[in-house]
C-alpha cells in the first residue's frame, strides 16, 4: 500500500494511544523507517522459526503497514512546520514594507487632512497602537479612510494607487502573520500524531527484535538482523572515544 493508505488504515490505532505514550523519537526517523523495512524483510526469511515464539506472519505483516503510517505522519508534521518556517522568513522580509507603506500613508495623511478636525482625529485614532496586528488593520483602515476622502489626497500630490497598494497589503501580511504564528493546535496535534505513530511503529520494530533475538541468539548469521544498526554503531562510537580518551 502507499504511505497515505497505510496511514488511513492505522490513524484509529494511532489516535488511540494515551498521550503519555507517544514518543518522541530518540534516532532520525528516516533511519528507524529504513530499519523497520530492512527488519520485516529480515524477518520473513524467520517466518517459520518466529511462529514458534508468536510472532506469526500477521504480526509481522503488520510491520511495513506501521511503517508506512509514521512515514505520512513524518511528511505532514515536517510540511506543516517547514512551512511556518518559510512564513516566518518571508514576514521577516516583507514586514519591514509594509509598515513603511504605513508610516508614509499617515504621514501623508496628517498633512492632507490638517484642516479637518474630524478626519484628523480618525487618522490619529488609526495611528495609535504598535503591535503586527495594529499595522496590518491600519493598512486597511487608511485605505477606506482614503478612498472615502480622495480630494485633499488629490490636492498634495498623493498617489491613489497607493490605497490600493495599502489594502492588498493588509490582506497578504495578514494571512503570512498566520502562517508565521502557525495554527498552534494544528502543528500540536500533527507533532503529536507523530510521536504517537513513531510510538506505534516501533511497539512492532521492538516486539520482533526481541524475539528474534532471543530466538537466535546462538545463530549470529540471524542474530544480527534483529540488532538496530544505527545503536550498534553508536555505543561502538562511543566506546572507541571512551577508548581513546587519556586518563590522568
Amino acid at each position: 500500500m502507499a504511505n497515505i493508505d497505510d496511514y488511513n488504515a492505522s490513524i484509529d490505532a494511532i489516535r488511540a494511544i494515551a498521550d503519555d505514550k507517544a514518543l518522541e523519537p530518540t534516532m532520525p526517523v528516516d533511519v528507524f523507517l529504513q530499519e523497520a523495512e530492512n527488519l520485516y524483510q529480515w524477518s520473513m526469511m524467520d517466518v517459520a522459526a518466529l511462529a514458534t515464539i508468536g510472532i506469526t506472519s500477521t504480526v509481522i505483516n503488520e510491520l511495513p503497514v506501521r511503517a508506512g503510517a509514521c512515514r505520512e505522519a513524518q511528511s505532514r508534521w515536517f510540511k506543516d512546520r517547514n512551512s511556518q518556517l518559510e512564513a516566518q522568513r518571508l514576514w521577516a522580509e516583507q514586514s519591514p514594507l509594509a509598515y513603511a507603506l504605513r508610516d508614509e500613508l499617515l504621514h501623508a495623511f496628517r498633512y492632507a487632512y490638517r484642516n479637518d478636525t474630524a478626519l484628523l482625529a480618525r487618522v490619529a485614532e488609526i495611528a495609535e497602537g504598535s503591535t503586527h496586528a495594529d499595522m496590518i488593520q491600519d493598512l486597511n483602515d487608511l485605505s477606506v479612510l482614503g478612498n472615502n476622502n480622495p480630494v485633499p489626497l488629490q490636492a498634495i500630490g498623493f498617489d491613489l494607487g497607493k490605497l490600493t497598494q495599502s489594502a492588498t497589503t493588509s490582506d497578504a501580511m495578514a494571512n503570512l502573520l498566520a502562517m508565521a504564528n502557525g495554527d498552534r493546535a494544528s502543528q500540536s496535534e500533527t507533532k503529536k500524531i507523530r510521536d504517537k505513530a513513531f510510538a506505534y511503529l516501533k511497539e512492532s520494530v521492538d516486539q520482533i527484535r526481541e524475539a528474534g533475538k532471543y530466538l537466535f541468539w546462538k545463530n549470529e548469521n540471524r542474530y544480527k538482523g534483529y540488532v538496530s544498526k544505527f545503536w550498534a554503531d553508536s555505543n561502538r562510537q562511543k566506546t572507541t572515544t571512551t577508548s581513546a580518551t587519556p586518563t590522568d
